[in-house]
Formats: C-alpha cells, sequence, structure tokens
C-alpha cells in the first residue's frame, strides 16, 4: 500500500516515519526544495508539491497513491487565509482527477468555540476564529464528496518533541484565563490514531483527537516549564470563556487509548 502525506512538517514528517517503520511505501511533500534531502534520508519518497495560485509545482507521481493525508494549514497568522480554500479545492480536483478513494484531511478543534462547554464529535461547531472557520469550511468541501470517503482528524493544540509547551508562556506575566482547562495532544497520540484509521480502514468518520487530562492553563504551562527549565510564567487566577473537547469516536471507533492521558510529568523532549 502507498500512502501520500501533503505536508511533511512537524506532525507530518513524524507520522511519514513512523507508516515506513510499518512497512507501507511512504510519499512526502514539502514545498521547500531545500526539505527534500530532509524528507529521503527518512526512507520517505521526496516532492516538492505547491499549490500556490501564482506558482504551481505539482508532480502526478506524488498522487499515485491509496491514501492521502492532507497536512497543510491556513496560515493565518502569516495572512494566507484568504489561499487557503483555493488549495483545498484543488486538491479535491487532483484526487478526483487521480482516483484517490481514501483521505484523511487534518483539522483542529479550534472549530470549536470557548462556550464554556464540553463539546464532542456530535456539537455543531460554531468557530470563533478565521483559522477555525477555514478549516471547518475545508472539512466541508470533504464531505460533499461522494467518489471517496475522507475521515477527518480535529487535533487539539500539539505538543510533543520539538514543541516543547514549558516555551510557550515562559517568563511571561499576568496571562489571562489561567483556571481554563488544556485541550491538547501530545505528537505520540498523533501519529498513533492515524496509524490506528488506517489499520482499521476506518474511512468516513470524524475524530476529535485530544488528551483526556483538561488540567488548568496555570497548572500545566507552569509545570511543563519547570520540567523543561524554562522561567516560570505567572497566570490570572480566573475563569473566563473555556471549552473541554471530548474525543469520544475515537475510543468507540478505534478503541484508543492515549498514550500521553495524563501531563503530569510527562516527558515532551
Amino acid at each position: 500500500m502507498t500512502i501520500s502525506i501533503l505536508g511533511c512538517g512537524w506532525y507530518g514528517l513524524a507520522l511519514a516515519k513512523a507508516l515506513y517503520t510499518d512497512g507501507f511505501v511512504v510519499k512526502g511533500s514539502t514545498t521547500s526544495a531545500e526539505k527534500l534531502s530532509q524528507i529521503e534520508s527518512n526512507g520517505i519518497l521526496p516532492y516538492q508539491i505547491k499549490l500556490d495560485t501564482d506558482i504551481e509545482i505539482i508532480d502526478p507521481d506524488f498522487f499515485g497513491c491509496d491514501i492521502l493525508v492532507i497536512c497543510i494549514t491556513p496560515k493565518t497568522k502569516s495572512g494566507e487565509g484568504k489561499d487557503y480554500l483555493p488549495k483545498v479545492k484543488r486538491i479535491i480536483d487532483i484526487v478526483l482527477q487521480n482516483d484517490i478513494k481514501r483521505v484523511i484531511y487534518i483539522s483542529s478543534t479550534g472549530v470549536y468555540a470557548d462556550k464554556n462547554k464540553e463539546v464532542d464529535e456530535l456539537t455543531d461547531p460554531e468557530p470563533d476564529s478565521e483559522s477555525g472557520r477555514l478549516l471547518l469550511d475545508g472539512e466541508q468541501l470533504f464531505k460533499k464528496q461522494t467518489a471517496f470517503k475522507t475521515t477527518i482528524i480535529r487535533f487539539g493544540g500539539l505538543v510533543g518533541p520539538g514543541r516543547h509547551p514549558g516555551r510557550f508562556f515562559a517568563g511571561k506575566r499576568d496571562i489571562p484565563n489561567g483556571q481554563a482547562p488544556v485541550n491538547l495532544i501530545h505528537l505520540d497520540d498523533c501519529v498513533g490514531i492515524t496509524r490506528a484509521i488506517i489499520k482499521k480502514d476506518a474511512f468516513g468518520y470524524l475524530f476529535n483527537a485530544c488528551s483526556p487530562d483538561h488540567t488548568t492553563k496555570a497548572h500545566f504551562y507552569r509545570q511543563s516549564a519547570k520540567q523543561g527549565g524554562f522561567e516560570l510564567p505567572e497566570f490570572i487566577d480566573e475563569l473566563n470563556n473555556w471549552k473541554i473537547i471530548n474525543s469520544t469516536a475515537a475510543a468507540n471507533i478505534l478503541a484508543w487509548q492515549y498514550k500521553v492521558a495524563n501531563w503530569e510529568n510527562c516527558d515532551f523532549s
């Protein structure tokens, strides 16, 4: 079986490595020619793919696959949000042209606004950010397709090797909403859930992917800063808007048990 991963960034490359060790033929893409050697050095077939409206670089061989995993983000902070949905539509066209039957689309729990309640896969998303709205629109575009099956994974905040949470607020003061619960997921679980979807052929589903440990923002980030040797942050002892993301479908459909189900003493290196 051949699996193509569109976007070998922090998560995509880790997933590619894991799938390669599982014995799959893995193709990985990057927008930067300089990163091709890094992909190849891990046993992954490297491709430069760019879907920008002004400059498009496509190698048709990359899309010769059984499963396509789409790991691209809206990049709203850099002002590229307007380009995201045209890219998604272009990807769907390519999927149809290449008769790819199974797709995994990486989304985010950012599609849920902070409405002071617990949410799961049956909760109607109400995004209150540009990124959340774009990702939800992207999800809807894939859900409309009938020629192939798409599984959507909504990841919580991403932490793990290379994304140590201790540095996120290191040394900062008067950080608001210190008593809000965290909604995070470790890289090991990101990769593990994706592998479980592929192993169980669980396509056509929606999964929230978030650790069941929703300790407070203040406790989590102070503990992780201490563990990583960073300057401790200071939070305001208050609870404003919040949400708790429940990962119901992963337990029910994949029988998934989180590898990092408790953040206490977690090693992020």
